[in-house]
């Protein structure tokens, strides 16, 4: 419109032409630079990185409910008259408490705690059943098909829980899941609780990378919210909780199973190949 009266007439060169190129070029670059600055300060405010999904070159696993069922701590649990529901539920918020603090005590601690208020009147014998069960938890029949594709396509595996360092090495030794995790990582060295930032950049320097390289997979729709907001791609595996919660971030990839997860992390683009 602002040449109108140039192009009836006819007369047109290249000073014109390029004003009518700027007519559109500004615009489109003020309002996109406009846009990009408000989702940076948005990013600043929430502490969520801004990131582009793509393959990862390391892949995070959640330990407890993702790769090892709680079923012989449900059986402990029994005699007791508590619910392996209730009892994990009253763990993770005491957990997720200290964290919320600035505090922090080891899996071990928390889940003695735990067991304590709901079953004042276990016997020691009873309540220590409870403790060693966690140290027997079988693997999801999913886990060894799904840590076997990423690392058959290169991608380094490990292993990020708020379990103790020695139950969770015992549970990947005594289920012959070892052998695909190239490192046990635990919240015992940032001492903050999944889902804290602290615990996911604990965990990204400790492996040397960027978040941008590294996915987590998970059952729990609240670590995958954690994941994401320190700038790790996700992985949700449905298994557990069925449905996603909306008030989360969204996942990246979602599977009803590891293996499908799995698969999902591998068809991503973008990501750097086991070569490189």
């Amino acid at each position: 419109m602002n040449q109108g009266a140039v192009l009836a007439s006819g007369m047109v060169n290249g000073r014109v032409l390029l004003k009518i190129v700027a007519n559109f070029v500004i615009p489109f670059v003020t309002s996109s630079t406009g846009a990009l600055l408000a989702i940076r300060l948005d990013a600043n405010a929430t502490g969520q990185i801004p990131w582009m999904t793509r393959r990862p070159s390391v892949v995070l696993f959640d330990v407890v409910e993702t790769l090892f069922s709680l079923a012989p701590v449900e059986d402990a649990l029994a005699p007791l008259g508590v619910s392996i529901d209730l009892y994990f539920a009253r763990l993770l918020r005491d957990g997720f408490a200290l964290a919320a603090a600035g505090s922090y005590r080891a899996f071990s601690e928390v889940a003695s705690s735990a067991l304590a208020s709901l079953a004042p009147n276990g016997s020691i014998e009873q309540r220590a059943a409870v403790q060693q069960a966690f140290r027997q938890l079988p693997p999801h029949p999913d886990a060894e098909p799904a840590l076997a594709k990423l690392g058959g396509a290169g991608v380094k595996v490990c292993a990020l829980t708020n379990g103790g360092a020695d139950a969770t090495e015992t549970l990947l030794d005594n289920s012959g899941l070892r052998r695909y995790i190239d490192q046990v990582l635990t919240v015992d060295a940032p001492q903050r609780w999944k889902p804290s930032a602290e615990s996911y950049r604990f965990a990204i320097e400790a492996i040397g990378i960027e978040p941008s390289e590294a996915a987590l997979v998970a059952v729990h729709s609240w670590d995958i919210h954690g994941a994401r907001r320190a700038g790790l791609t996700t992985g949700w595996c449905s298994r557990l909780e069925g449905s996603y919660p909306a008030i989360f971030d969204t996942p990246d990839v979602v599977g009803h199973d590891l293996s499908e997860v799995a698969d999902a992390l591998l068809s991503l683009s973008g990501g750097a190949s086991p070569s490189d």
